[in-house]
């Protein structure tokens, strides 16, 4: 071997010990973790975050909550996810979504219970992970959650009663289209009606409370059946934004219009129109901004450690065409 050939191979020999120590070294070192996937996409580094769990989606209603919600969330500079199922009958469905947020692992949960039971077991979970959950709009039975923004919807209902009842003269048969009976909100609304009229008017008869989910199509057909088993019934009370809706179609379809009072419950662009059309007598509007608003607002006081009310009273108003467009009630409806 001459002088050049070994001077050239010495220093490439160095060079190949050394690579081979260097990956030697560096395969005993652990992998790089995975990016932490457990906050959801719209969350903020370093921003405290609150998933809003509603009943549904598909009315007006929920929009106008959506809207509070994220006013909260600028003003508190927290990020928010607003969801909930298609339908308010599909409890099974926004049980998943409480799971799903429940594994993001969030600062607190504001939620709408569709079945004021079902819910329970993962809201102790969130108990006992030391997450705050404060309820809207419908309550769940149980003192998990650490407060409640909501109208206050026995009163608001027998205040619904009140206003049929003096629209039928006080007397006659009287139905009720509700969207559900499990949710906390149904259940008080129905009540709320039906306990007022047995209390106060003896000369009014109910004669029979269909639930239609909510849905428009659904609570339509349940009129229509109630009308063509109680030929003289005076008076329905549609117990939310779709049952409303649902009754006043049936009552149009049937040319029953001026012959039975229609009241309801929330607004939304249909139902403003048959209130100052006349077709429908009035309605119970509630603060459904102010709703989102304070669900938000609670978590956040409850994170911090702030002290929070156990029930917060969002409020609530009976609307018709004298009304529907005056200062104080204006505000508070939603197309």
């Amino acid at each position: 071997m001459n002088k050049k050939l070994r001077k050239w191979i010495a220093p490439a020999a160095a060079l190949l010990l050394t690579a081979t120590l260097l990956g030697a070294c560096n395969s005993s070192k652990p992998a790089e973790k995975a990016p932490d996937t457990s906050k959801p996409a719209t969350a903020s580094a370093g921003k405290m975050y609150i998933p809003v769990i509603s009943k549904g989606f598909q009315h007006q209603f929920w929009q106008a909550v959506k809207q509070g919600a994220e006013k909260a969330a600028k003003e508190f500079n927290v990020d928010i996810t607003f969801e909930g199922p298609e339908s308010e009958s599909q409890v099974d469905k926004q049980v998943e979504m409480l799971q799903a947020a429940l594994g993001k692992k969030p600062a607190a949960i504001a939620f709408a219970a569709l079945d004021s039971k079902a819910a329970v077991p993962l809201l102790q979970k969130a108990k006992d992970a030391k997450i705050p959950v404060v309820g809207f709009d419908s309550g769940v039975d149980s003192d998990i959650p650490i407060t409640t923004a909501a109208t206050d919807n026995v009163a608001a209902a027998g205040l619904a009663a009140d206003k049929m009842a003096s629209l039928i003269g006080n007397e006659g048969e009287v139905a009720l289209v509700v969207h559900d009976q499990t949710s906390r909100t149904g259940i008080d609304r129905r009540d709320g009606f039906v306990n007022r009229i047995k209390e106060k008017y003896p000369n009014i008869k109910i004669v029979d409370i269909q639930y239609g989910g909510g849905d428009q199509l659904k609570s339509t057909d349940l009129a229509k059946a109630i009308i063509a088993a109680h030929p003289n019934v005076k008076g329905f009370f549609g117990a939310n934004e779709g049952s409303a809706i649902g009754v006043l179609n049936a009552v149009t379809e049937l040319k029953k219009d001026g012959k039975i009072v229609i009241v309801g419950y929330d607004s939304g662009k249909q139902q403003m129109a048959a209130i100052r059309s006349g077709k429908m007598a009035g309605a119970i509007t509630q603060d459904p901004i102010g709703i989102g608003y304070w669900s938000v607002k609670a978590a956040v006081q409850a994170v911090k450690g702030e002290s929070v009310k156990k029930t917060i009273d969002t409020g609530f108003h009976w609307y018709d065409k004298s009304n529907i467009d005056s200062a104080e009630i204006k505000p508070l409806l939603y197309e």
